[in-house]
Formats: C-alpha cells, structure tokens, sequence
C-alpha cells in the first residue's frame, strides 16, 4: 500500500483503444461500492472484469511481454513471494481435505481477486486520477448513503422489485466494503494537492456517511472497523512511529495467540460484559474459538486443509475435540481469519501470512505521516473485522482489500503527490 516501486512505474503506449479499455477498467474499480449496494457478492466480478480491462489494454498497447515481465517483478517482491507461497501452501493442503472440491472452490475463490489485483497492477494502466479519486470519494459515500435509506424504509424498494435477499442483514458485507474502501478515497482526494477545490467538502461527506453506514447497520463488525480506524488514522498523524509499532504489535499478537484466543476471552471477559454485549454474541463467538482452538491444536502444523471449516464438524479432527466442543465446529468458520488460517493452514501457513503483513507494514514505515494515517488505518480496521467477523477467504473481502491495497499502491505519496497531480 505504498508507491509503486520504479520498475513498475511505466508510461504505456499510446493509441484511442488502448486508452479507452483502461478508461474502462478504471471506470470498473470506482463503480464497484455501488455494485455491492446492488448485490453484496459482487466485487469480485467487478474486479475480474477490470482486470481483463486493463490486461487487454496493455496488450493492445504494448504486447504480452511488458505484462509478464513486471508481473514477475511483483512475485519476486517479499509480499508476492509471501503471499505467492501461501497459495502454494494453502493448495497443497487440500491433500488432507476431506472434501477436495469444496476446498479446492474456496481456494479459487480466494486466489482469484488476488491474482486481478496482481494483474491490474502489472498492466501498469492504472493510473489513479484526482478525477478518479473524487469518482471513487462519490461511490462510497453515495453507496453508504442509499443503504441507510434503505433501511430507513424497510427495504421498501427492494420490496417492490422483490430483487435480492429482503432482510436487514443484506447490506452487511457492502458497508464493510465501504468501510475499507474510504481510507483509499479519503487518500485519493488528498493525494493530488493541485487538486483540493472542493476535496474538503467532499472528505467530510466522505466520512460522514461511511461513519453512519457503520454504526447505523446491523453490522458489529463495522462499528468496531470504525472506531479502530478513527483511532488509528489520529495516532498515527500525531505519533505515527507509536502508531505503526503498536500496529504491528498488535497484528503479531494476535496472530500467535489465535489458538487459544477462546481460552483468553474465556479467562479474561467476565460474564457482566458478555450480557452487555450480547447483541454481539459475544459468549457465543468465544464458545466457537474454544471448539476451533481444540481443533488447531490437534493439528498445529500442518492444519485440517484449506477450505475445510465450513464442514469441520465431519472432518477426521473433529474426532479429537472434546465432545462438549465438538457440535459449535457446524457453524462454518471460526469468526476470526487467523484462527481460520490456523485451523486450516497451520503454523507453516500463518508464518506466510504473518511475514506479508510485516512486510506491508515495513514498506509502510518510510512515509510521511499524512500518507501513513489512511493506509495504517485501513490495515488496523480491517484485521479487527477480519478478527471477528465473516469467513477468511470469502471473495467478496478479499476483492475489496485487494481493490483497496492496488489502489494506495498506484496512488502518489509525498512529494510525488505534487509531480503527479500537476
């Protein structure tokens, strides 16, 4: 989430078509909060076909050979290789599946978005605007919007249409969206400094309506991303070396100890609390870390196999948790992505993990602390909604933060924010 190191930094060839499938690849990345509005497991299909956009660009432009090349120079990066590994590892592990082809369907599920983000990112076509920046700032804010006002009527519209799944709940996954997906347009508006007319006044809708969409939906998730990301983003502007440290200390953290997180919570949350927050089902998200924690550690290395928590319950493993434990390992996965990676991936896969996002965090290091705060506010937000919420490997979050993570990556920092936005 930092600028694009030099090679990769290219001037592509001219020509209207060219030029016109990057428009429209572009034109993709920014409708995409407004797709998810529309229906919540889109985003992958929006990258997907942004990435064919401007795949198709630069091989039009320039030939397959320059796509290739500096897609071997993002591999070769310690993310890639990091990130590259545990696809490998993660793919191997179906081995010990017992049921390959669902896990085989969540691993392409989860490596597809990655490898559109890789994709846009070596077509060296996207190139993020001050009018895309404002584009992207309006998406997000207007898709925060019109949920509230869905759920301000009931769903009245979509009752009358009778299209999608007419519950509450529905808008949960594109507010998280939006969530992520407002550090980078917040950046983007400030990114360009020739360009602030009426960024202001947009930053604060911005904010406004992503922070109404998060604490107004049924979402705990995105109430808890908020505030971390609020937190975070001050800190990190006013002691931004405090802020990165207890970041990373915090990620380290929790990704060592997820094994027995349910025994931490068990041990340390008293039961006051859990009353208080029970619309969060907070007691019931420790009772499954404690029946997933059992099934970690009777497999701490190796894992059960990727893709295997949402039928863990009949996985040979479960014959070696507890039988009080046993029955909450039904419920599809852990509500805790590093618990996730745990259960199936093991040590071996976590250690990959772990290593990229201490990687990301080290390239985060040498910025200045008004390019730090939006992209450190996105790592922190979003790991504490992936410590607590939805399934790890879901394509709809990880399109949405490999969106997030190529869009800070192609947007100026520092001094290059004046060069480029001149």
């Amino acid at each position: 989430m930092n600028q694009p190191i030099p090679s990769l930094a290219t001037h592509p060839a001219g020509g209207r078509v060219p030029e016109r499938l990057a428009a429209l690849g572009a034109g993709l990345l920014v409708s995409l909060p407004l797709a998810m509005w529309i229906a919540n497991r889109s985003a992958p299909l929006v990258l997907a076909l942004a990435a064919g956009a401007f795949c198709a660009a630069v091989v039009a432009g320039e030939g397959w050979r320059p796509l290739v090349r500096r897609a071997g120079l993002l591999l070769r990066s310690p993310i890639g290789l990091a990130l590259s590994g545990f696809l490998l590892w993660s793919l191997a592990t179906i081995a010990w599946s017992h049921r390959p082809l669902p896990s085989l369907a969540a691993w392409g599920e989860f490596a597809l978005p990655l490898a559109c983000g890789a994709a846009i990112a070596a077509s060296g076509r996207f190139r993020p605007s001050p009018a895309l920046g404002r584009g992207l700032a309006i998406a997000v804010a207007a898709a925060a919007l019109l949920m509230m006002a869905e759920l301000a009527t009931g769903l009245a519209l979509r009752r009358a249409l009778d299209i999608g799944r007419q519950v509450t709940y529905v808008f949960n996954r594109p507010v998280l969206t939006c969530l992520v997906l407002a550090p980078v347009a917040f950046a983007a508006l400030f990114g360009h400094r020739s360009s602030q007319r009426w960024n202001g006044a947009l930053a604060v809708l911005l904010v406004l309506a992503v922070a109404w969409a998060c604490l107004g939906s049924e979402s705990g998730a995105a109430g808890l991303g908020v505030l971390v990301m609020a937190v975070v983003a001050v800190l990190a502007r006013l002691a931004p070396r405090l802020a990165l440290a207890a970041v990373a200390l915090g990620f380290v953290a929790t990704m060592v100890l997820a094994p027995v997180v349910g025994r931490l919570g068990d041990a340390l949350l008293p039961p006051a609390l859990h009353e208080r927050l029970a619309n969060s089902h907070s007691r019931d998200r420790v009772d499954i870390w404690l029946s997933f924690g059992e099934a970690t550690l009777a497999r701490p290395i190796r894992g059960s196999g990727f893709g295997t928590s949402p039928t863990l319950d009949r996985h040979p493993v479960a014959a070696e948790v507890s039988p009080p434990r046993r029955a909450l390992l039904a419920v599809g996965h852990p509500h805790n992505a590093p618990l996730q990676a745990w259960t199936e991936t093991g040590a071996v896969g976590v250690a990959l993990l772990a290593f990229a996002g201490l990687a990301l965090l080290l390239r985060l290091k040498r910025l200045a602390a008004a390019d730090l705060a939006p992209r450190l506010a996105l790592f922190a937000s979003a790991f504490a909604v992936a410590a607590v919420a939805h399934g790890a490997w879901q394509g709809w979050w990880i399109a949405a933060l490999t969106m997030a993570a190529l869009w800070l990556y192609r947007l100026p920092v520092g001094s290059d924010a004046d060069d480029r936005g001149a």
